[in-house]
């Protein structure tokens, strides 16, 4: 760090190091500046801009819809649970949408009971940011991911695998050190054979 320098000292030195002299913080009092590569910066901001963006994508929001009705099965509810599970599992928040058709509306209690009992089945990965609201025919809520339960669950997952990997590598060991302890069996000598001559014609 040089410190306040007059502007053609700065740059004085930026070209006695064959280098260029960059303006890093413009609303500062004086302007900070420093001496660098410029195009090796300009390429370092775009890796940093190009991860920034990146981040942002992870963290866009993802819509799960239970079916276009109440009637939906058992089955395909599950489904939509475990791409929700996916999708928090990845970072990103999930909105849970329930269509009501004709006389559903009548029951929409047992919309807010799916609804309730969804948050229970991914309570170990998230919380709720939104409760069951309904607006029309349609009810939503907003989980987002718990990512300190998050961070647990891929630690214990990890260690499982890699314990798993250790047992496998043991057992691979053994089942070489026991072929290479193996004495080898020589093959019993062929007796001998004694030449038999054929009877002669009487």
């Amino acid at each position: 760090m040089l410190g306040v320098v007059p502007t053609e000292e700065a740059l004085q030195r930026a070209r006695d190091a064959e280098l260029d002299l960059v303006e890093v913080a413009s609303e500062s009092d004086p302007p900070v500046c420093r001496i660098l590569d410029y195009g090796k910066y300009r390429y370092e901001q775009s890796k940093k801009d190009k991860a920034n963006k990146a981040k942002s994508k992870t963290a866009e929001m993802k819509e799960v819809r239970l079916g276009r009705s109440m009637k939906i099965d058992p089955h395909d509810v599950l489904m939509r649970l475990n791409q929700a599970r996916q999708f928090l599992m990845k970072g990103h928040k999930v909105q849970i949408v329930q269509n009501f058709r004709g006389r559903e509306m009548v029951h929409r209690h047992r919309g807010t009971t799916r609804m309730n009992e969804i948050i229970e089945q991914l309570a170990d990965i998230s919380k709720v940011e939104m409760s069951p609201r309904q607006a029309g025919r349609r009810m939503t809520m907003m989980l987002a991911p718990d990512k300190p339960k998050i961070e647990q669950i891929k630690r214990r997952a990890a260690s499982i695998k890699h314990q798993k990997e250790v047992e496998a590598a043991k057992l691979a060991s053994a089942a070489t050190e026991e072929q290479t302890a193996a004495p080898e069996v020589e093959a019993a000598p062929e007796p001998p054979t004694t030449p038999v001559e054929a009877p002669a014609d009487a």
